[in-house]
């Protein structure tokens, strides 16, 4: 691209010195006040001004003032004496030139200013271009985001109307007086359905807390009897594999919303059993300090490394070696993510010497 120079002088010799000067490399375009220049940037895609500060009419200061509202993205460059101080602050402060040039000037050093202010010209071009085209890449993110939130919203809810379908029939064939083999049969569809019905409801989960339509709704209820009630769920599982589980919360009572906290407790609580060499022990472990309430347990099993374990919150991610595909969906732990950021609250997860610790903090009431 030939670049356009601007020259502004009143002084016809100094137009023509400039011009033989520049316009081997560039195309250049004279004005002899600063009506004129402002006539021409009105009509001409200018890249850079060169102006002499003393013209009647108009300052060189004053025209760059203008020139500003017309080509903003237009450099600028002041041609001054050695006496012209207080021009060159006013062409700092007001004109936001780029330089300024002594009378008379080094032809030398003048085309090096020249070619480095259109150099900083086309610089400042491309990032504005990066930046509008990083913009619209981000409007476009923001607008795929949301159909992707909307459509699984929308096939979750159209999924679960089968499901329920499917789930009051298997019912009613299981009153039924059934052979073995069709009982069998039925149940391992309702136990199918089961396994479904969770995925979208984990999914639901998800979806609703990134899109902000989960609302907290506070109750009173005390430390002790929510941990109680967290882990009876999985006492029966815990028995199977020989794993102790235990727990310690104080009695004082606080208001959170412990509907929406018990979906990431007996998540965590579940992860920790089912994970848990056996004849280990789980601890869960609840404390309550300086307005908040930290949530904790811990089990004992092989060692994640930390690359994994960074990528276990991750929506569906399965280790074949440490989640064991068939235990779940990998969305357990993408759930307990999303939840906590309602409360205002992160998932810490640590793993070292052969136990593995989950824990989170949430402001109280």
């Amino acid at each position: 691209m030939t670049h356009t120079v601007l020259v502004v002088d009143d002084e016809k010799d100094i137009l023509d010195s400039l011009e033989r000067q520049l316009r081997k490399d560039y195309r250049v375009l004279k004005a002899s006040s600063g009506i004129d220049a402002l006539q021409l940037l009105n009509k001409e895609d200018v890249h850079l001004i060169i102006s002499d500060q003393r013209m009647p009419e108009m300052t060189g200061v004053q025209l760059f003032e203008r020139a500003q509202k017309v080509r903003p993205d237009c450099i600028r460059i002041l041609l001054t004496g050695f006496t012209d101080v207080e021009s060159v602050i006013a062409a700092v402060n007001n004109g936001q030139i780029y330089r300024y040039v002594t009378k008379p000037w080094d032809p030398t050093e003048l085309g090096v200013i020249v070619k480095r202010a259109l150099d900083a010209f086309d610089l400042k071009s491309e990032l504005k271009i990066k930046n509008q085209l990083l913009e619209k890449a981000l409007e476009d993110l923001k607008v795929l985001d949301q159909a992707k939130s909307h459509f699984m919203i929308l096939i979750s809810h159209e999924l679960k109307t089968p499901l329920t379908t499917i789930t009051s029939f298997t019912d009613l064939l299981l009153e039924e007086k059934l052979n073995p083999d069709s009982k069998k049969y039925v149940e391992r569809i309702k136990t199918g359905v089961e396994k479904l019905n969770s995925l979208i409801f984990d999914v639901l989960d998800i979806m609703k807390a990134q899109t902000g339509q989960i609302k907290l709704s506070p109750q009173d209820l005390s430390l002790k009897t929510f941990v109680d009630d967290q882990t009876k769920p999985h006492l029966t599982v815990a028995q199977k594999r020989k794993v102790k589980l235990t727990c310690n919360a104080p009695e004082d009572v606080v208001r959170l919303d412990f509907s929406l906290l018990s979906k990431v407790t007996s998540e965590l609580i579940q992860n920790a059993v089912g994970f848990s060499d056996e004849n280990s022990t789980v601890a869960v472990e609840l404390k309550r300090t300086d307005g908040r309430i930290r949530f904790e347990v811990s089990n004992h099993g092989p060692t994640i490394p930390k690359e994994r374990l960074k990528r276990l919150t991750e929506p569906f991610y399965l280790d074949e070696n440490i989640l064991h595909h068939s235990q779940g969906t990998g969305l357990g732990l993408t759930v307990a993510v999303s939840l906590l950021k309602v409360f205002g609250s992160e998932l810490h997860l640590e793993s070292s010497g052969g136990k593995t610790k989950a824990w989170f903090e949430i402001r109280t009431a």
